[in-house]
């Protein structure tokens, strides 16, 4: 991807996508014949190429209202697309589909923002299904934040892990898990889990699970195709009642590299941007956060990797 770019949204796809230090593969396809899902999927990339962002949303509703959703939530992904704390985006999500719930919407997500200097990233779970990591080493996949390697979120009183929209005063709860060179995240919309076995019962996130360790290590450009495969074989009607949505990614050995070009087109859109917010009406401009790993990181490496999100740390 390009340095400050936003891609994704919530039709048909089948494309992989590259960050510096991660790559990235989608596919999705909306329900019978629609040309937009209940599905929404985004990923960015920051002005250094160093901050990756993911968005996997299950939005209630199809058709032409969940496309204004999704144009929405790229509109808020261009506003965090230099944010490194993922915090006030969460909050703000929540409070979109808040506002959108008076009309019947709200929406399961995943938000995940990967800061390659450090290779953490950190996970925010909004009541969808439990993400899934690979650790290259072990050649092993296990529900994330829930093994003995990879930290689940703290438990804490109130609301947790909702989904959006639910409650103006729900917080969601994130961790921060560190990566590896082939490690693999994935997560799917619930039409995988929701699918049945041969027998007729249906898979739920362990079946979903367990078919992942069957296909063993496939090689990630074909690991969707394999996955969505084996799950509509089992039973007839898998896969054809809901929008199907899977995103992988890995971790690879790319840094951020942009050619002069590049760099000088992500300046025009940021100074376009900054130029069309000075319009109350306009969105706002995508300026960093304050903090020395996003900031004084940018100059002085050694600050980027001392990065690491607070585990349980909510969205307030």
């Amino acid at each position: 991807m390009q340095c400050m770019e936003v891609w994704g949204g919530s039709q048909l796809t089948t494309r992989g996508v590259a960050f510096g230090g991660l790559d990235a593969w989608v596919y999705s396809k909306p329900h019978g014949n629609a040309q937009h899902g209940g599905d929404v999927y985004y990923a960015s990339s920051c002005a250094t190429g160093r901050i990756a962002r993911l968005l996997l949303a299950d939005v209630a509703g199809h058709g032409a209202s969940v496309a204004s959703t999704a144009a929405d939530l790229r509109t808020l992904m261009r506003r965090f697309v230099n944010r490194l704390d993922q915090n006030e985006f969460v909050r703000l999500l929540n409070q979109q589909f808040t506002t959108l719930s008076k009309d019947g919407a709200f929406a399961t997500a995943v938000v995940a923002t990967f800061f390659e200097p450090s290779r953490r990233m950190t996970v925010c779970n909004a009541g969808h299904p439990r993400p899934l990591i690979y650790r290259a080493k072990k050649q092993r996949w296990d529900f994330l934040g829930h093994g003995s390697a990879d930290p689940a979120p703290k438990a804490r009183a109130g609301p947790s892990n909702l989904p959006l929209g639910l409650l103006e005063i729900s917080s969601y709860d994130q961790f921060d898990i560190e990566l590896e060179t082939g490690d693999r995240v994935l997560s799917y919309t619930d039409a995988l889990m929701e699918s049945n076995d041969p027998t007729g019962e249906m898979l739920g996130e362990q079946g979903v699970l367990q078919i992942l360790r069957l296909l063993g290590d496939i090689e990630p450009e074909k690991l969707i195709a394999n996955l969505v495969k084996e799950i509509a074989e089992r039973y007839p009607d898998n896969l054809t009642d809901d929008d199907v949505t899977v995103l992988l990614v890995q971790v690879s050995e790319r840094k951020p590299s942009y050619t002069i070009v590049e760099k000088l087109a992500a300046f025009l859109r940021f100074s376009g941007t900054l130029l069309r917010s000075l319009n109350p009406r306009a969105e706002r401009a995508p300026f960093p956060d304050l903090n020395m790993a996003n900031l004084g990181g940018a100059v002085i490496p050694a600050l980027a990797r001392r990065w690491r999100a607070k585990p349980g740390d909510p969205a307030r």
